[in-house]
């Protein structure tokens, strides 16, 4: 029985020792697959964020330059005479005779625009001439009377007023023949005619309008900001209807503003011979004085999501572009103003700016030009 006991003790832990065992491993085999999971995990890792150590792209750059830009400003408005003249009758009650222009025609100072039936006007001075002839004889005979006391001094006086008298009357019936002659009161166009052949016309009627020399002016509404900036001298172009265009010059700005619209009106004399009629309106660009502006290429702006940038290249060795939000103003030609968010100083990506990225290693292609002549680019990589 003695002999017997340790087989059964062994029997008994035989069971023990191999639960031991299976659980060591599968310790083991738990802490390999955390370590194998956390490898691949570290190694997922780093392939996600490959280190870039080639060149993207192949870029030309250009330095921000210095330019003097002459800046317009835009405004519209009617186009309108200089002055306009209207010409009426300056006696009443007598038919116009004669109408010898009509509009459109173009008129020198003096000429005889119209002309009113002259003969009830003779045949009133002719009456005129006979009372002022025996009014004036009836004086000289008082006067000579007049010392050898056969007539009165108050009778001498009355026929020396009443000679004066109708020798005013015949004078204001001369005057009155010679208004019988519409005239022209300057040089100019016929832009309006009412006047009207065998009408009774009456005293101040119209009978035509006329402007003056000619002269056409642009009347630009423009608001209190920018009317601060327009000074007489200036050039206006303008655009017309039916895509023609003309000259203008700033003669003067208005003293106020209106009261409902607040703008202000700026007057541009238009060069004669040009294809202006008065009542047309137009678009007018005013040349203002030269600017200073920081220019760059256009192909250095870069417009992603709504907002500009230019991509900057990095001289500390680095060969790497940075991203920079910038503010453009201006365009002429192939560059742009850039208001806010670049300095002279900086060197911009030009060609390939489009496909570059914050932080993205470049090849520069040729050596820094100015923002007006940027260089083409030998190849993209």
């Amino acid at each position: 029985m003695n002999a017997s006991e340790p087989s059964a003790a062994t029997a008994k832990s035989s069971p023990r020792r191999k639960g031991v065992a299976i659980a060591v491993a599968l310790a083991f085999v738990a802490v390999a697959a955390t370590a194998g999971i956390t490898m691949m995990v570290k190694s997922g890792k780093a392939e996600a964020k490959p280190v870039q150590t080639t060149p993207a792209l192949t870029v030309t750059l250009a330095r921000p330059a210095q330019a003097s830009w002459a800046e317009t400003l835009n405004a519209s408005g009617a186009v309108a005479p200089w002055q306009e003249a209207i010409i009426g009758s300056q006696i009443g009650g007598y038919q116009l005779d004669q109408v010898r222009v009509n509009v459109g025609d173009r008129v020198k100072k003096g000429q005889v625009l119209a002309r009113l039936n002259p003969d009830l006007l003779r045949a009133e001075e002719a009456q005129l001439v006979a009372a002022y002839e025996q009014a004036e004889a009836n004086a000289k005979r008082a006067i000579s009377l007049q010392g050898s006391g056969g007539i009165s001094d108050q009778d001498v006086l009355q026929s020396t007023t009443l000679a004066k008298t109708a020798r005013a009357q015949l004078a204001f019936k001369q005057l009155q023949l010679r208004y019988t002659d519409v005239l022209a009161p300057d040089d100019g166009v016929i832009s309006s005619r009412s006047a009207t052949p065998g009408s009774v016309v009456s005293t101040g009627q119209e009978l035509f309008r006329m402007i003056l020399k000619g002269r056409l002016e642009w009347r630009g509404e423009v608001t209190a900001e920018q009317l601060a900036r327009i000074a007489a001298s200036q050039q206006v172009a303008l655009a017309l209807p039916g895509g023609g265009t003309a000259s203008a010059v700033v003669r003067q700005t208005a003293p106020s503003l209106d009261s409902g619209s607040r703008l202000g009106m700026v007057y541009a004399d238009i060069a004669d011979g040009q294809p202006v009629r008065a009542g047309m309106y137009a678009n007018g660009s005013i040349a203002l004085s030269p600017t200073q502006a920081l220019t760059v290429p256009a192909q250095s702006i870069v417009i992603r999501d709504g907002h500009t940038y230019v991509l900057k290249f990095k001289d500390d060795g680095s060969s790497k572009v940075e991203r920079l939000a910038v503010v453009t103003g201006r365009r002429q030609g192939t560059d742009i103003e850039v208001v806010k968010g670049v300095v002279q100083s900086d060197q911009v990506v030009v060609l390939g700016a489009g496909f570059l990225n914050d932080g993205d290693i470049v090849r520069v292609a040729s050596a820094d030009t100015s923002a007006g002549a940027a260089p083409a680019a030998k190849g993209v990589k």
